[in-house]
């Protein structure tokens, strides 16, 4: 039997980071935090990285677990489907699910602020300016690097890289025998603008919603916050025309944006000067295997990166740290066995969400406009309220259904896919399709 796990190191204070903290602070875990950034409570953050998130259903569940969803309900708003404006100004609203199902816009600093304050009402130690040179897979060692440079190795008796997408623990990993790593970017990268509240300080579009600027080989997105004002995000390529290296920054933005998004740019007074002083930001999918070397681990985007497309790389890590938890639970604290059950079970999910992922962008700023597109998830809908149990649509069970695996779901959709093309290919489709066979539709389906 190996050493008893009593001090975890976890590197990394940002959500998925600090959410595990509080998880294994509740088991009676020693938890020291090592952040590389300074403490974003007591330091103003530079603005356009930010990408506002989506919290949904696999995340509010762990956060109940913690007891942290009602505190996190207070800066959330609400959003119940997405409104698609195209080029006139014209709107179109599609559901997210069924009455009542909605997904929740949350800052990712005070979503990270409330984890870290509660992390550390939990008795999680938390050091920042702390930059992790290298792991020792063989010693359960980290090295780290002070502001001054000045070089430290501690010793734990388990290390998780909770550190992102360019995890510094997961490099260290990578210096190992048999380590599977992959990663893939895509060809757009994405810009931060804004809309502001009104003179009056209220929202200057349909707060409850998700807004998109669907223009087939880009898009433009908006979340609201609750001060009244939107964080925008421009999704566009880095090269060809147009792209961030043709729009040039200066006249050209504005008559760019003034028709291709007319009535956005309408509301963003500060459109030029964001366009220049916010960074353009690259989106990558990030994949590696085995999770797990000894008494390391890597969880949440140091393990699993994804595009924000499907709103899900947040949740995803959360429903990481929450299926840890049940695992302890499962091998009563026996890590030996906790470690290699984990990322057998998580990988398949990982990889299943990261294929989502790429594949709703397509549908984001390609299809959600389409007239076929509609029309199919009209029916869609339609075979969800008559038969709940038997046909629930891809976003539903990603976003709404915590019970169903990532994995799975994946599975499910392909199989709805097969049986969508058919009835979508029935002649007179648009005119007729109210009166279809909805159950024998639903019956196909074999989960």
């Amino acid at each position: 039997m190996s050493k008893p796990i009593k001090h975890i190191a976890i590197a990394g204070a940002g959500l998925v980071g600090s959410l595990l903290a509080i998880y294994l602070r509740k088991r009676g875990y020693k938890v020291t935090v090592l952040e590389r950034r300074p403490d974003m409570r007591k330091n103003t953050l530079l603005a356009g990285r930010s990408i506002n998130l989506a919290l949904s259903n696999r995340g509010i569940r762990a956060l109940e677990e913690v007891g942290l969803a009602d505190a996190i309900r207070k800066i959330t708003i609400p959003m119940h489907g997405r409104i698609m404006h195209d080029i006139l100004g014209n709107l179109t609203f599609q559901p997210y699910g069924k009455q009542g199902e909605f997904i929740n816009s949350v800052s990712r600093s005070s979503l990270n602020v409330v984890l870290m304050d509660a992390a550390e009402a939990a008795g999680a130690s938390l050091h920042f300016n702390q930059r992790v040179m290298q792991v020792d897979a063989e010693k359960t060692s980290i090295t780290i690097a002070s502001p001054l440079n000045e070089i430290s190795e501690y010793t734990f008796d388990l290390i998780i890289g909770a550190d992102g997408a360019f995890s510094m623990v997961r490099q260290s990993l990578q210096t190992y025998d048999r380590f599977d790593f992959s990663q893939s970017y895509i060809n757009h990268g994405y810009k931060e603008l804004h809309i502001p509240a009104s003179a009056a300080g209220e929202f200057q579009l349909e707060k409850n919603a998700l807004h998109i600027w669907p223009r087939q080989s880009y898009m433009m997105i908006a979340l609201p916050n609750t001060d009244g004002s939107f964080t925008c995000t421009l999704f566009f390529p880095f090269e060809g025309n147009p792209s961030f290296e043709t729009l040039l920054p200066d006249e050209a933005v504005r008559k760019f944006f003034s028709s291709t998004f007319p009535d956005a740019t309408r509301l963003m007074p500060s459109l030029c000067d964001d366009f220049v002083s916010n960074p353009t930001a690259s989106l990558v999918t990030m994949k590696c295997y085995p999770w797990v070397r000894n008494k390391i681990l890597l969880i949440g985007d140091a393990a699993h990166a994804v595009v924000p497309f499907y709103g899900q790389g947040m949740n995803a890590g959360f429903e990481d740290c929450r299926i840890l938890n049940s695992l302890l639970d499962t091998y009563t604290n026996n890590w030996d066995y906790v470690l290699p059950a984990f990322q057998k079970q998580r990988k398949p999910d990982a990889d299943a969400i990261a294929q989502l992922a790429l594949d709703n962008f397509v549908e984001m700023r390609d299809l959600v406009a389409d007239a076929d597109f509609l029309l199919r998830k009209k029916i869609e809908a339609r075979l969800h309220a008559l038969y709940p149990d038997k046909w629930i649509p891809l976003y539903s069970m990603v976003t709404f259904q915590d019970n169903i695996r990532y994995s799975e779901a994946y599975t499910i959709s392909r199989s709805q896919a097969k049986i969508m093309n058919e009835v979508m290919s029935s002649p007179g489709i648009q005119d007729q399709w109210e009166s279809l066979d909805f159950k024998t539709i639903a019956e196909s389906l074999q989960r």
